[in-house]
């Protein structure tokens, strides 16, 4: 699933997958999460939260968040991302609110939330503008926030430095960026931006930006036919050859395997 970019309108996408370190990054899409197998570390701004399997978690639009495994058993869980106009009537609850803690124990998971994920998985891709997607999606909400405590959601923008640094990731990952210059722009000093990158984020300016541009080359290998060196250069690698040994360095493979693995049948 590639979790850097923005679903078009009226758009999902669902997978059931391998757990893996996803790094902070936030997006205007809902985000939930059904662990199958395992556990997983679900971060959300700067507190974790543990979910074991059978848990349901949710993220809201523009909420910061991570996911982390520490597990050395095989983890899987479901990861839905819905535009927000799938959500109808809950649309406002999305928008002005979060959750105060966003995971539901396997004990106060609904029936009703497994059927609707699995109904969307088993939809497949052509199904994705039709109104069965509107209607499980709220058969979600309707399952799942009734049992979250809301508070109002605050603008953080200007007024928190890890949520700026997320934003202006989140929104130049794919240009030509230097710490120098996301200091000048945000109007932060370059050692502050540094402390949330070790502190906050346990990595580093060009880790991260690495680990960005590697996820939305990885959306584009399983989403799209794009040619390997067009995507590598819309995810905003400078060369084909930094783009395959960053992406060898993290998948064990080259792009072009990742993508023949992908086309395989069960895969």
């Amino acid at each position: 699933m590639h979790f850097f970019y923005e679903l078009k309108e009226s758009s999902m996408e669902i997978e059931k997958k391998t757990s893996v370190h996803v790094p902070p990054h936030l997006h205007r899409s809902l985000e939930c999460i059904f662990v199958t197998s395992g556990t997983l570390e679900l971060g959300i701004g700067t507190e974790l939260f543990h979910m074991n399997t059978g848990d349901f978690g949710i993220v809201f639009p523009e909420q910061i968040h991570h996911y982390q495994v520490f597990d050395s058993a095989f983890c899987q869980a479901v990861y839905l991302l819905a535009a927000p106009s799938l959500s109808g009537p809950f649309s406002d609850h999305l928008q002005n609110f979060v959750p105060e803690y966003p995971v539901l124990s396997a004990a106060d998971v609904h029936p009703d939330i497994t059927y609707a994920l699995q109904s969307l998985l088993n939809l497949g891709t052509p199904a994705w503008t039709s109104v069965l997607c509107q209607s499980y999606t709220q058969i979600i909400l309707s399952r799942t926030l009734p049992l979250f405590s809301l508070q109002p959601k605050k603008d953080l923008t200007g007024q928190d430095i890890v949520f700026d640094a997320v934003s202006y990731m989140a929104g130049h990952f794919t240009e030509e960026l230097s710490l120098s210059r996301m200091a000048k722009d945000l109007g932060y000093s370059q050692f502050a931006l540094s402390r949330v990158f070790s502190s906050v984020f346990h990595t580093n300016f060009n880790q991260y930006l690495n680990d960005l541009r590697l996820n939305c080359a990885l959306g584009l290998l399983k989403n799209t036919s794009l040619p390997v060196t067009e995507l590598a250069m819309n995810a905003g690698f400078t060369s084909l050859r930094t783009f395959n040994r960053a992406f060898k360095e993290r998948f064990h493979m080259s792009p072009r395997e990742y993508r023949k693995q992908q086309a395989a049948p069960g895969s």
